[in-house]
């Protein structure tokens, strides 16, 4: 598959609000990236030979070296000497805790997981929501509202925002059969995440979702996460305080925390 037209020189005029000058190297890296993240090459798939990359975009070989070992370094690809380079597997790093979905979580602990869709919606971010964000007013986006049951008991609340314009695949994904989180995990590569985790007091509709009384403490769970600058997604869950817990292991002689993911039981 072609990733770009020819390009006579070094650097290359791309049309585009600002009509800058973009070097090749960040030409190639982006158009690699996208297909990642777009799901058009899976983890495996064989990104194309160093002679075919020189050959369609007419440049040095220290180039294609530059953008390939960009993308290898954000754990994107994987180079092997003399075989090339290929889309790496999904890995689940640690930041805070795990990244787990809450059905992995269950399964593990030997509960059954269910969740429902109660809301599926493309719409554009407004100024507030795209501040919080760090991204651009008027971006395309799918938002998500799930009710998680964990043992048949209602279990978390989750409240996700989905970038279409990395993940332009979940425009059309139901997630009827997978839920969101786990959906993304296996098919989005992330560079960076961040945990918040507050006490909230349920309102009315949080409440009645979750099966608890109006104003009952709720833990939450803000993560947003990242591929280079840009985010992939950001989601809130909400869990029945009684229900849920955090919980990790930390060391004084170590640079990072030994994490446990989050637990919740079926009580």
């Amino acid at each position: 598959m072609d990733l770009a037209d020819a390009a006579s020189t070094d650097t290359e005029f791309i049309a585009g609000a600002r009509r800058a000058l973009v070097p090749i190297h960040q030409r190639i890296l982006k158009d690699i990236e996208s297909r990642i993240m777009s799901g058009i090459w899976p983890p495996g798939h064989r990104i194309p030979v160093e002679h075919e990359l020189l050959k369609e975009y007419q440049c040095s070989r220290m180039t294609v070296n530059k953008a390939l070992s960009t993308l290898a370094e954000r754990g994107m690809i994987i180079r092997r000497r003399k075989l090339g380079s290929f889309v790496a597997s999904r890995q689940i790093d640690r930041t805070v805790m795990d990244i787990q979905d809450i059905s992995t979580e269950a399964e593990l602990a030997g509960h059954e997981h269910s969740h429902t869709i109660l809301m599926r919606k493309v719409e554009r971010l407004d100024s507030a929501t795209a501040m919080r964000l760090g991204e651009t007013i008027g971006a395309e986006i799918l938002r998500l509202h799930c009710l998680h049951a964990v043992d048949g008991k209602a279990n978390a609340l989750e409240r996700r925002i989905i970038m279409l314009d990395l993940v332009p695949s979940a425009r059309t994904e139901s997630f009827a059969s997978v839920p969101p989180g786990k959906w993304l995990l296996d098919m989005v590569p992330w560079s960076k995440a961040r945990h918040v985790i507050r006490a909230v007091s349920a309102d009315a509709t949080t409440a009645r979702l979750l099966e608890t009384e109006r104003g009952e403490a709720c833990l939450t769970l803000i993560r947003q996460t990242w591929q280079s600058s840009h985010t992939v997604t950001y989601v809130e869950f909400i869990h029945p305080g009684d229900r849920f817990q955090f919980a990790g292991d930390f060391h004084p002689n170590e640079s990072r925390a030994i994490d446990q993911p989050p637990q919740g039981s079926a009580s």
